[in-house]
């Protein structure tokens, strides 16, 4: 199906509009993080970087850590923006440019997210890894999505809608259970990730504009589904993994907790705790 160029904008190199890459730019293995200042966190432990592309807030760069090869993305915050980027990387390795078509060989990505959070459970404490192997969007970016939830998701957020009728109900999508286990290590807390469409309101943050759910991180905390639990709060993870599966990709997101919601804690110590993020999801990803 040919696409009108109002709908797939390429520059005048032939990459695509915002991110400002071509396929052959991208690696099989992609991590996404929300500070483009961090790419260069992970790019120190390249042994050689092959591509290194920039535009608004979107930076990538590619490059090789032994045999693997690697692509971070400083993606910026939210969910919008996840919706730029994984639908251009699936622009930029899967549409033919000179045919105007998609390809009919589809390559097959694996997308991590390694971004920062704040936990939901006290157990989690600052400088905790967390990995996703649930969603729960309160974002909507799903309603613009053909996509039908699973006999599991629905029942999920049944029982969600009846714990908390309260507060605003949320999609819940699962994680590609193979990458979560390979994710998983010792010491690794494992549940579902609350993606907010905002950092104030919408996780039940107040400055000085008046907020509706107050006691969000509360409710969320309380609430537990056959052993399931809220584990941590965010802005990317829901988008991420629905926009995953429509694309027949692996993804999930392995968080560091910055901030303990429940306790109204913070790290002491935000340098280390970064770097502890980089240095495991880089380990992760050199086992899979």
């Amino acid at each position: 199906m040919k696409l009108a160029e109002s709908e797939l904008i390429f520059n005048e190199q032939g990459r695509i509009y915002h991110l400002n890459v071509s396929g052959d730019d991208i690696a099989d293995i992609v991590v996404l993080v929300g500070d483009p200042g961090r790419v260069d966190k992970f790019v120190k432990h390249f042994d050689r970087v092959e591509v290194e592309r920039r535009k608004r807030e979107f930076r990538t760069v590619t490059g090789t850590i032994g045999k693997k090869r690697i692509t971070v993305i400083g993606t910026g915050i939210g969910t919008d923006n996840i919706d730029i980027v994984m639908n251009e990387l699936d622009v930029a390795v899967n549409y033919d440019t000179e045919t105007q078509t998609w390809k009919q060989n589809r390559r097959k990505l694996t997308v991590i997210r390694a971004g920062t959070t704040g936990a939901l459970r006290n157990e989690i404490g600052a400088g905790d890894l967390v990995v996703s192997s649930w969603a729960a969007g309160f974002d909507n970016l799903a309603l613009y999505y053909n996509w039908e939830p699973t006999p599991e998701e629905r029942a999920l957020k049944t029982a969600f809608q009846s714990f908390a009728p309260y507060v605003p109900t949320p999609y819940f999508i699962k994680a590609d259970e193979k990458l979560v286990r390979k994710l998983k290590g010792e010491g690794v807390f494992v549940g579902i990730t609350a993606t907010a469409p905002g950092f104030y309101g919408p996780q039940g943050r107040q400055a000085f504009a008046p907020i509706r759910h107050p006691l969000l991180p509360e409710v969320l905390h309380k609430f537990e589904y056959h052993g399931l639990r809220f584990t941590n709060f965010e802005m990317e993870t829901s988008a991420l993994l629905l926009l995953a599966r429509l694309m027949g990709w692996q993804a999930t997101t392995i968080c560091v907790a910055l901030a303990g919601r429940l306790a109204g804690t913070f790290t002491k110590d935000y340098d280390a705790t970064i770097e502890k993020l980089v240095r495991y999801t880089i380990e992760a990803i050199v086992r899979l």
